[in-house]
C-alpha cells in the first residue's frame, strides 16, 4: 500500500487522521502499533527578500513497520505545497516568503510504527531468486560513497574469507568489521557526512550515524550486496535502551539506519553505528555482555522508536539552491536571501521539532 495523497487542511486536528492501519495489521500479524504525531514548528527572520524552506516528512512508502497517516500545514507562508524530492518518491514540504514580515509555519505529520524483526536464522539462499532490477540501483556508488579504490579494496579483505559463501556471512562480515573497527567521534557535527573514502584514506574510522551506517553500506555494495542507508529521527523514548530514544523536543534526534538486500528474504534492518551509540553513552567497554547482545540485536532489527524520512543520496532540493547538492535530506533546509541557515543549530535557525505520542483519541505529552 503506498499513500502519496496528504492531507492539506491548515489548523487541521488530530481527529482528521484515522488511526487503525488495520490492513497492515492483519497482513502481517502485528498486534501492536504506536501512534504519533511529529510536528516541525519554524518561524524564521524578517531578513532578505526571499525565504525559502524544506522539511523532509515520514516516507509515505508504507511498511508492516511504519504506516504514514498524512501531514497538514498551518502558517503564513506565500508559496506552500506537500512535494517529493526530486527524482525520488520520498515525500517534503516546501514554503517560500516575500518581501518583509513574519515568516512561520507549523507542519504536523501522523505516522504509526511497529518493532521490526528480520528472522535469519532458518534463511536458505539456495534457489533463491535474482536481485530485482529496482534493487540493483542500491549498488551504485554516489558521490561520498565511491565503490572503487580504497573502499572495494577494504570491502575485498573484509569479506575474503566469507567468499563463495552467502550473501548473508559476507554482510554479517560486514557487519562485525564496522562495530569493531570504527567509533563514535562527538566531536562531529550532526549525523556526519558519510564521506566513507576519507574515512578509510585517513585510516580514521570515528563518526556519527551518517558515517558509520555509510561505511556498511559502501562496504556491503563494493562487495555486491545491495544497501541503503534510511535517513530519519527518533520519536521516542526506548523500550530497552536510555541512550537511544528521545520523547519531546526531537530537534536534535535525527538518527540514520541503514539495510542490506537479501535475494528470496527482502530488506534486512541493521545499525553499527548505534552499537557505539550506546557503548559511549552507557561507559560500557566493548567486551561488555550488553554490548555484545546489542551488536546481536542491531543485525536484523530496528526499534522503532524512530521513523524514516528517506533513503536519497546526493540531494538537490532546487536548482537554484545555493546550498547545491546536499549528501543526504534529515535536517529542515532554509535559505533567506544568499544565506543558507545552519541546519544542525535549531537555536540559531529557529526551529523546533516535536514529538506527541497519540493514545486513543488523545495524547501524551512530554
Amino acid at each position: 500500500m503506498k499513500r502519496r495523497d496528504f492531507i492539506k487542511l491548515a489548523g487541521a486536528s488530530a481527529a482528521l487522521f484515522p488511526l487503525t492501519p488495520a490492513a497492515f495489521s492483519q497482513q502481517a500479524g502485528l498486534s501492536r502499533w504506536n501512534s504519533y504525531r511529529l510536528t516541525y514548528k519554524v518561524n524564521l527572520p524578517d531578513e532578505g527578500k526571499r525565504t525559502r524552506l524544506w522539511l523532509p516528512l515520514p516516507d509515505t512508502n508504507d511498511t508492516p513497520h511504519q504506516f504514514s497517516q498524512g501531514s497538514v500545514w498551518s502558517g503564513n507562508a506565500e508559496i506552500a505545497r506537500f512535494d517529493t524530492i526530486a527524482g525520488t518518491a520520498s515525500p517534503m514540504f516546501y514554503a517560500e516568503w516575500h518581501g518583509s514580515g513574519p515568516r512561520s509555519v507549523t507542519v504536523s505529520s501522523v505516522v504509526k510504527t511497529a518493532d521490526r524483526t528480520v528472522n535469519l536464522y532458518h534463511h536458505s539462499e539456495r534457489g533463491s531468486s535474482a536481485i530485482p532490477a529496482d534493487i540493483k540501483r542500491f549498488l551504485q556508488p554516489t558521490k561520498g560513497m565511491p565503490l572503487d579504490g580504497i573502499v572495494r579494496k577494504t570491502a575485498l579483505s573484509i569479506t575474503k574469507e566469507a567468499n563463495n559463501q552467502s550473501p548473508l556471512k559476507t554482510a554479517r562480515a560486514i557487519y562485525d568489521w564496522v562495530v569493531d573497527n570504527s567509533y563514535r567521534d562527538q566531536a562531529i557535527r550532526g549525523c556526519g557526512r558519510g564521506d566513507i573514502k576519507s574515512m578509510l584514506e585517513s585510516g580514521n574510522l570515528g563518526g556519527k550515524c551518517a558515517d558509520l551506517n555509510a561505511l556498511f553500506v559502501g562496504l556491503a555494495r563494493a562487495a555486491g550486496i545491495p544497501a541503503r542507508n534510511h535517513y530519519g529521527i527518533r520519536i521516542d523514548e526506548s523500550a530497552t535502551h536510555k541512550s537511544l530514544g528521545k520523547f519531546g523536543d526531537i530537534s536534535k534526534e535525527q538518527h540514520c539506519r541503514a539495510e542490506f538486500y537479501l535475494a528470496g528474504l527482502g530488506w534486512v534492518p541493521v545499525d553499527p553505528a548505534d552499537v557505539h551509540q550506546f557503548t559511549l553513552e552507557e561507559g560500557l567497554p566493548r567486551d561488555h555482555l550488553k554490548v555484545i547482545a546489542l551488536k546481536e540485536k542491531l543485525f536484523g532489527s530496528w526499534e522503532m522508536n524512530w521513523v524514516a524520512f528517506n533513503h536519497g543520496k546526493d540531494i538537490t532540493l532546487a536548482r537554484d539552491s545555493i546550498a547545491g547538492t546536499l549528501p543526504f535530506f534529515m535536517y529542515p533546509h532554509a535559505e533567506i536571501g544568499n544565506h543558507q541557515q545552519d541546519s544542525l543549530e535549531p537555536a540559531e535557525f529557529t526551529y523546533r521539532i516535536v514529538s506527541t505520542e497519540l493514545v486513543g483519541t488523545g495524547a501524551k505529552l512530554s
